[in-house]
C-alpha cells in the first residue's frame, strides 16, 4: 500500500517526538513491504516565525491532500507569558480542527503490565483499565463568542452547541460502543447548564437506535472523581470540548505517565493522529521527551488503514521497549534512562 501522509512536526519537542515515529513507521513500510509518502508542512508558533500564521493556508492543503497527517504538538512560551499577543499557536489548533472537520477526539487510556506500579493510583484500582472518551472538538465554549466589558474588567466565553453537532459525535460513540463491552457514559452537567440538557436529550433520543448499548449519564464532577476511584468502570465515554479537555488529562495519568497515550482525531475531511500531550518547551531540544505516545498514535493510524499487523508490530515494539527498561527519564525513577532517538532507533530496530 501506498499513504501519503503528512507530517506536522509543530513547536517544542513536537519535532523530536515526530522524528522517532517517523522512523517506526518506515520500519514497519519495510516489514510489510508499504511506501509512505511524507509531506512536511508549518504549523503553531514554528508556523508564525515563518509566515505570521498558525495554520497557513499550504498546510491546509497539504493536510487536505493526505491520506491522514501525523501531527506532533503546539505551543510556545512566549505566547503563554504575552496575554496581549493577537495570534497565538493555539489559534491554528483550532483553526486545524474546525477546517478539518475534525469534530472527534478518540482518547484512549490504558495500562501497560510493566508499569503498572509507576501510576500514582493504587494497582487494584487501576488494573484493567481500558477506557475511551471521545471527546466533540469543533464547537462549544473554545468556538465560542467571547469578549471584555466594561473596559475590560468583565470578560465571557459562550458555549453553544447545535442538536447536529451532538448527534455526529455520539453516534461515534455508540457504534465504538457496539465494538467494545457496548456501554456507554454521556457526561454533561444537566443539573445547571443548558447545553448540557441538550447533550443528554439528544443522546437519550438516540438510545432506541442501538437497544444492545447501555447508556449512563453522570455529571463532569462526579467522573472527575470516579476516574481516580474506578477508572475500569467505565469503557467509552462522550463529552462537549471543555469536559473531555479535562478530563481526558486527568485520565492519561493513569498509566504513569503522559507520554505514553495516542489519540486520533477524526472528521468530515480528514483523519489526524497526535499524542495528548502538550510540546513541554522545557524539554525541547533535549532528547529527553517520551517518544511513545507519539509512535503509538502512529500504531492508531495504521489500524484505522485495516494495516491491524502493522498496528501490532508497533505496540509489541513499545510493551517491549517498556518491559525491558529501554525508556525515557520520565519513566526511569532515577535508573537508566535513553535518549528519545535511542529509544526511536531501538524501536525500528526491533519492528
Amino acid at each position: 500500500m501506498k499513504l501519503n501522509i503528512a507530517l506536522l512536526a509543530g513547536d517544542g519537542i513536537g519535532p523530536e517526538v515526530i522524528d522517532q515515529a517517523v522512523k517506526v513507521c518506515n520500519a514497519v513500510a519495510d516489514k510489510f513491504n508499504h511506501e509512505i509518502d511524507w509531506t512536511p508542512a508549518l504549523t503553531g508558533a514554528a508556523a508564525i516565525d515563518a509566515v505570521g500564521e498558525p495554520y497557513p493556508d499550504e498546510t491546509h492543503e497539504i493536510c487536505l491532500a493526505a491520506d491522514a497527517v501525523l501531527f506532533g504538538a503546539i505551543g510556545h512560551p512566549r505566547f503563554d507569558n504575552d496575554p496581549s499577543a493577537k495570534v497565538r499557536p493555539e489559534q491554528g489548533l483550532l483553526k486545524m480542527r474546525q477546517k478539518l472537520g475534525l469534530f472527534a477526539n478518540v482518547r484512549p487510556t490504558f495500562t501497560f503490565p510493566s508499569l503498572i506500579d509507576k501510576s500514582p493510583l493504587k494497582r487494584e484500582r487501576i488494573e484493567g483499565t481500558d477506557l475511551i472518551f471521545l471527546r466533540e472538538l469543533t464547537s462549544g465554549i473554545y468556538f465560542g463568542e467571547r469578549g471584555r466589558l466594561d473596559n475590560g474588567d468583565t470578560a465571557f466565553d459562550t458555549c453553544t452547541y447545535k442538536r447536529n453537532e451532538v448527534q455526529r459525535l455520539a453516534k461515534k460513540g455508540f457504534e465504538l460502543a457496539m465494538t467494545r463491552s457496548k456501554k456507554l457514559c454521556c457526561v454533561d452537567k444537566a443539573n445547571v447548564l443548558e447545553t448540557s440538557r441538550l447533550w443528554r436529550e439528544t443522546v437519550q433520543a438516540m438510545e432506541k437506535d442501538y437497544p444492545e448499548v447501555t447508556v449512563s449519564y453522570e455529571f463532569v464532577d462526579a467522573v472527575a472523581m470516579r476516574l481516580v476511584q474506578w477508572p475500569n468502570s467505565y469503557d467509552v465515554l462522550i463529552t462537549e470540548n471543555l469536559f473531555g479537555d479535562i478530563l481526558t488529562d486527568e485520565a492519561s495519568v493513569i498509566s504513569g505517565s503522559m507520554g505514553l497515550m495516542p489519540s486520533a482525531s477524526v472528521g468530515t475531511k480528514a483523519k489526524l493522529y497526535e499524542p495528548i500531550h502538550g510540546s513541554y518547551p522545557q524539554a525541547a531540544g533535549k532528547d529527553i521527551a517520551n517518544p511513545l505516545a507519539t509512535v503509538l498514535s502512529a500504531a492508531m493510524m495504521f489500524e484505522d488503514f485495516k494495516l491491524t499487523d502493522e498496528a501490532q508490530a508497533i505496540r509489541d515494539a513499545v510493551n517491549k521497549s517498556l518491559e525491558q527498561g529501554y525508556v525515557t527519564e520520565d519513566l526511569a525513577d532515577g535508573g537508566t534512562s535513553f535518549k528519545t532517538s535511542e529509544v526511536g532507533n531501538w524501536l525500528a530496530k526491533n519492528i
